[in-house]
Parts: C-alpha cells; structure tokens; sequence
C-alpha cells in the first residue's frame, strides 16, 4: 500500500471534519438530495463519456494509484545485470533458470524471447507495443478520474442553482431563507471536495504510477536487447544507468561496487 497516498487522503478528510467541528455540526452539512446529484449526476456523466468495460476497468485503476509495489529501477537494473553476466558466462540458454525465480511478467517476456532466438528488432516490437497499450489503459484510468473531476463540481454548482431556484419561491417566509441558502450551498461544497481531495488527487497519482512502470519496462527493453546482442555487463550498466536520476546513479555505482561483477 501507497504511504503517502493514505496519509494524504487522510489528512485532507482529517482537515476537513476537524474545520467543521471547531465551527459547527458534520450533521449540518449533510444533505441526501446533493449527494444525489453531485455523486449520482457525476457518475451518469462518466457512464455517458466512457463505455462500461471502461468503467468497471476504473476500479482496478483505483487499486493501482492505492499500491506502492512498483519495482525500484535500482534492482531492476541490478536483475538485468546479473543475467546479462549470466549469459555472458554461460551463454542465453542459461537464463531459462532465471525465468521461474523472476516475478515481473514483462522481463519473463523479453528474456523467453531472446532465449527462443527470436529476432531482436522483432523482440522490441512486441515490448514496446505492450508498453503502449498499457500507457492507453493507464490514460483511459486517467481520464476517467479527470472526468469525474470536472462533472463532480459542476454538478456541485447546478444543484445550488436549483436549491436557489427553490429558495426564491419561498421569499414570503424569511425564516426559510438562511436555511435554503445552507441547503443550496451543499452541494457545491460536495463538489469542490469530491474533485479536490479525491478525483484530481487520484488522478495525478495514476499518471505518476503510470510513468514509473513506463520507465521500468523502458529499463527492460533496453537490457533484454543487449542481452540479447552479448554486451558487455559494465556496458550494460552504463546504458541503463542512462533512464536514472543523478542521486541514482550514485547508488547504483553504490550498490554495483559493494556487490561484486563479473564483467566477462
């Protein structure tokens, strides 16, 4: 599970309740009929934007901004430097006993290929158009979060409208009026919170998740061709070193020399 993403929706929800407390009653701001038409509203505006395979697939995409279980490119990198010494050593047929010990799916892909003696140019093909589809579903999650995002406020604001539409046929009883007003209010106030602490938060955070797997299968293409070619570990290292942020390179160059190679 994610930690910053817990803590933040947390925190926001923590916030929130508290301000009220201090000021008032949570009871205050419910109401049945705005979390009608801003949750029931917002979610017939994404079934009418997006199909249902589509939306039921927006579940799974929930669980993915929630984890936090993608692989650090670090060992990554680290994994495919040890086969491409392994092959090096041993030659490609040698890395058959490393696919039963290697639980990322994508690089069991790439390797099997390689040790079937499949074409290079052939191998990326099907890495990078699998890497493709998984940035279109990753963008059909991100759409939909942005979706409800913007339908969530805009709901909000169209059930005030009608709270005030009601409100000004009661002008004859002043005492209705602050309390049509509170009621009308709500539902903006649903809006504005469902799209800020939830939708827009979640969203950002698919496209961060999104972006690491991206680069970690990125990672992989790279190392499974120069495997693939019989490279020379450190230059395998190198090359790879190349998708890292300068504080992990350093690590890496850490982790490789703490280690011990065999470069071939």
């Amino acid at each position: 599970m994610d930690l910053a993403t817990i803590v933040g929706l947390v925190l926001a929800n923590v916030l929130v309740i508290v301000s009220i407390l201090l000021e008032g009653s949570l009871w205050e701001f419910y109401s049945l009929s705005s979390i009608m038409i801003t949750v029931g509203g917002s979610i017939a505006s994404t079934m009418t934007s997006f199909s249902m395979t589509d939306i039921v697939g927006s579940i799974r995409v929930v669980g993915v901004t929630l984890r936090g279980d993608v692989q650090s490119p670090l060992d990554l990198i680290n994994t495919v430097v040890r086969m491409a010494e392994r092959a090096r050593r041993e030659g490609l047929l040698a890395l058959e006993a490393d696919l039963e010990e290697t639980n990322d799916e994508f690089l069991r892909k790439g390797i099997q290929l390689i040790v079937d003696g499949t074409d290079p140019e052939l191998v990326r093909n099907v890495l990078e158009t699998e890497i493709s589809m998984m940035e279109d579903r990753h963008k059909t999650g991100a759409s939909i979060m942005s979706v409800m995002a913007t339908m969530t406020p805009a709901y909000g604001m169209l059930g005030t409208l009608i709270g005030l539409i009601l409100m000004l046929g009661k002008l004859d009883d002043p005492k209705a009026l602050g309390p049509g007003m509170a009621v009308a209010l709500i539902t903006t106030f649903y809006g504005s919170y469902l799209a800020n602490v939830v939708f827009i938060p979640m969203g950002n955070k698919l496209k961060y998740r999104s972006a690491e797997e991206i680069l970690n299968k990125e990672i992989i293409v790279e190392g499974v061709l120069s495997i693939a070619a019989g490279e020379n570990p450190r230059l395998v290292t190198e090359k790879l070193k190349s998708f890292l942020y300068p504080h992990q390179k350093v690590m890496l160059d850490q982790q490789r020399s703490g280690g011990g190679t065999d470069n071939g």
